[in-house]
C-alpha cells in the first residue's frame, strides 16, 4: 500500500458531504486512475469512516511535497453524475448563500446516490484461543464473528436480543479480539422484473412449429407459445406480469417452458416511473387576451431573459405557459416549471400529463428515493419536462430552454433550513443564466422586488387582468366605517352596507361567508381603571378571550387561564373585551 502511494501521480480535490470548508485532497491507485474523471463519485476515507465524494479537481501535481495523502478505496461510477455546468451552479450557491460545497452536494444530490457508511467487526487471528476466557456476551459476539467472518452492529443486537451493544463491542476491540471495518451502502437499487422470450432455436416460422411440437399435450403451454409468437413481433422481451396479464397463465406453465428449452427467461432493469395511460388531448385556443400576453412574452424573450406574467387569478396562466412549454418542445429544448407548494404540483401535473402525456415528470422530496434517482439519470438522459418544488432545479438538465416560476412571490420558495439556505426563485434565475435559458415568473400579486425590477426594465412586464371565460371578478366595496359611524349607520361591529347585503342574500335563499381573522371571542381584556391587560406568564403575549370555555388562552403557547371576574391587579369588578373576533361576530349576528 505505500509503495504504491509513492508510485501515484494522480491527486484529486474530492467533495464530501460535510461542512467543511475546502475539498479534501487524495492520492489516486495507478489501476483506478483511467476511471477517474471529474464528477464521479469516490470511496474515500475520512476519520475512520468511509464516504462517498465527488471528484471535484484533478491535479497535476502532488499538492504538497512533504504530505503524505489517503488513498481512493473505489471509484464507484462508470461516468460523472454532477457536469462543470453543476459545479458552477454549486460554487456560485456556495459563494453567494455562504455556505459550504459539501452542503450543497448534501441538499442536490438525490439521497438514493449519497451512499451511506456500516460498521463491521471482524475477528483478528492472535487471539483465537483464548476466546474462551471472554464474559458470555462478549463470547457470543466473538464467535458468531469467527463463524461468520464479519457481522454488523445490527446483527449483533439480533445475537443479544438486546439494543445496547456498544460496551461489549468496545471491550471486545480494547481486549483485541476484534476490529472495525467501514463499509459503503448503495441506497439506490434497480428495480428488476423477470422478461420472456422464445429461445433462440425456435425463432422463425418453420423453427417455431418445432417449439410447438414440443409443448401440443399442454393447451395450457400452446397458448403461452402462440401469445409470445404474436408478442415479439413489436419486441424482443415482453413482461412476465404482460404475459401473465394476456394469457392468464402461471409459473408452473412457464417453468414446464423453461425445462423444455423453448423459452427464456432474465431479469431486466425497468423504470418505477408510472407511465400516463390517458388519452392526450390539444389544448383549447388561447383566448384574445392570452394570445396578446403569449405574443408579448416572446418578443420580450427576443431582448430579455426574464420576464413578469401579472395576470389576476383565473386569466389563464396556466394556458400560457403550455404554449411556451410546447414552442420549446419544438426547438427540442427542456422545460422546468416550478411551483412552490408540492401539494400544487398534483392538479397541474395531471393537466399537463393530458396535453404531453410522458414527456413530463415531477420531481420533489416526497418522493421515494429509488424514483427521485432514476428522474434525476432521466434529466441527464434529455426528458423534457420537469415539473417540481425548490429540489427540481438542480437536476442535471442537458438543454434547458426556459424556465417557469409559478407563484413567484410564494415564501415556500425560501429553504429556512439546514444549509444552503436559499430562495429557489433567486437561485432560477442564475441557474437558467448558466444553462443560457430564459426565465418567465407568474404572479397575481408580484412580489415587491419582482415588480419593482420590472417596472424599472430590468425584467419585461406583461399584464393579464381578465378573466378567461364567462367568469367575472367579484365586485369589492370598500366602507369607510368613519363615515358610517358619522351617519349613525353602524350596529355594533356591522356597517349598514353589510347588513343589507346579507339580508338580500338570505331573501334569495343564498348562502354569505364572513371572514375574520381572529379567533375567540376578543383579541384581548383590559381593566377601565388601572390599564391591566391580559398577557401570558410564558410568552409576554395579550391572551384570548375565549367566551364559550371562560377562559384566557394563548394561541402561541397554549397557556390556558379562566376568565377574571376582577382586575387581579386593582380588584375592579369592570373589565372590558377589547376588539372582536370570529365567536363575538357569531354572538351578534344570531
Amino acid at each position: 500500500m505505500q509503495q504504491e502511494l509513492i508510485s501515484t501521480e494522480m491527486y484529486i480535490n474530492v467533495i464530501l458531504p460535510l461542512a467543511l470548508p475546502l475539498e479534501v485532497t487524495y492520492a489516486v491507485p495507478t489501476s483506478m486512475q483511467s476511471q477517474i474523471k471529474r464528477g464521479v463519485r469516490v470511496e474515500v476515507p475520512l476519520r475512520n469512516k468511509l464516504y462517498a465524494g465527488l471528484v471535484y479537481e484533478l491535479l497535476d501535481n502532488k499538492p504538497d511535497v512533504e504530505a503524505m495523502y489517503k488513498l481512493v478505496v473505489s471509484v464507484l461510477d462508470p461516468d460523472s453524475i454532477v457536469d462543470d455546468l453543476q459545479f458552477k451552479i454549486w460554487d456560485w450557491m456556495s459563494d453567494y448563500y455562504c455556505c459550504t460545497k459539501g452542503e450543497v452536494m448534501n441538499m442536490v444530490l438525490p439521497s438514493g446516490l449519497k451512499l451511506s457508511s456500516e460498521t463491521k467487526l471482524q475477528a483478528l487471528a492472535e487471539y483465537q484461543d483464548h476466546l474462551d476466557d471472554l464474559p458470555a456476551k462478549e463470547f457470543m459476539i466473538a464467535e458468531a464473528i469467527w463463524m461468520q467472518g464479519e457481522i454488523s452492529i445490527e446483527t449483533v443486537r439480533g445475537i443479544l436480543q438486546q439494543k445496547t451493544v456498544y460496551p461489549h463491542i468496545r471491550n471486545l476491540i480494547e481486549k483485541g479480539v476484534i476490529k472495525t471495518e467501514e463499509e459503503l451502502i448503495e441506497k439506490y437499487k434497480a428495480k428488476k422484473e423477470d422478461f420472456i422470450s422464445i429461445n433462440d432455436p425456435f425463432m422463425g416460422a418453420e423453427n417455431f412449429d418445432l417449439a410447438l411440437e414440443l409443448v401440443e399435450r399442454s393447451r395450457k403451454q400452446t397458448d403461452v407459445m402462440l401469445a409470445l409468437q404474436d408478442m415479439t413481433k413489436q419486441q424482443d422481451w415482453i413482461p412476465k406480469s404482460e404475459l401473465y396479464e394476456m394469457t392468464g397463465t402461471n409459473q408452473s406453465v412457464l417453468n414446464a417452458l423453461l425445462k423444455k428449452d423453448v423459452i427464456k427467461m432474465e431479469k431486466r432493469e425497468v423504470s418505477r416511473l408510472k407511465m400516463y395511460v390517458g388519452d392526450l388531448i390539444k389544448p383549447a385556443p388561447l383566448s384574445k387576451p392570452q394570445n396578446i400576453a403569449y405574443e408579448e412574452i416572446k418578443k420580450i424573450f427576443e431582448d430579455k431573459d426574464l420576464a413578469l406574467l401579472y395576470g389576476i387569478t383565473g386569466s389563464g396562466k396556466t394556458r400560457i405557459y403550455i404554449e411556451l412549454i410546447i414552442d420549446q418542445l419544438k426547438q427540442g429544448n427542456q422545460v422546468l416549471y416550478l411551483v412552490p407548494e408540492i401539494a400544487l404540483t398534483t392538479q397541474l401535473v395531471q393537466r399537463l400529463q393530458k396535453v404531453f402525456g410522458d414527456k413530463i415528470g415531477l420531481y420533489h422530496s416526497r418522493m421515494s428515493n429509488n424514483d427521485r434517482v432514476e428522474l434525476y439519470h432521466e434529466a441527464r438522459g434529455g426528458r423534457s419536462i420537469f415539473m417540481g418544488a425548490r429540489s427540481s432545479l438542480f437536476l442535471p438538465f442537458q438543454n434547458l430552454g426556459l424556465v417557469i416560476i409559478d407563484e413567484e412571490h410564494d415564501p415556500s420558495y425560501k429553504q429556512n433550513d439546514p444549509a444552503p439556505r436559499y430562495n429557489a426563485r433567486d437561485t432560477a434565475t442564475y441557474v437558467a443564466k448558466a444553462y443560457g435559458a430564459k426565465v418567465l415568473l407568474g404572479s397575481a400579486t408580484p412580489s415587491l422586488e419582482t415588480y419593482q425590477n420590472a417596472l424599472t426594465g430590468k425584467y419585461g412586464l406583461v399584464k393579464l387582468l381578465e378573466r378567461h371565460g364567462p367568469a367575472v371578478l367579484p365586485k369589492i366595496d370598500v366602507v369607510d366605517l368613519r363615515k358610517s359611524y358619522e351617519a349613525g349607520q353602524v350596529t355594533s361591529h356591522f356597517s349598514k352596507d353589510l347588513l343589507d347585503a346579507l339580508t338580500q342574500t338570505i331573501a334569495n335563499g343564498e348562502q354569505a361567508i364572513l371572514f375574520q381573522n381572529r379567533r375567540g371571542y376578543a383579541p384581548t381584556m383590559r381593566c377601565n381603571k388601572c390599564n391591566w391587560t391580559a398577557e401570558c406568564p410564558n410568552c409576554d403575549l395579550t391572551l384570548t378571550v375565549h367566551q364559550f370555555f371562560q377562559e384566557l388562552k394563548c394561541h402561541y403557547c397554549s397557556h390556558r387561564a379562566n376568565l377574571p371576574h376582577q382586575c387581579p391587579n386593582c380588584n375592579n369588578h369592570k373589565l372590558t373585551k377589547l376588539g372582536f373576533g370570529t365567536e363575538k361576530i357569531e354572538d351578534e349576528l344570531q
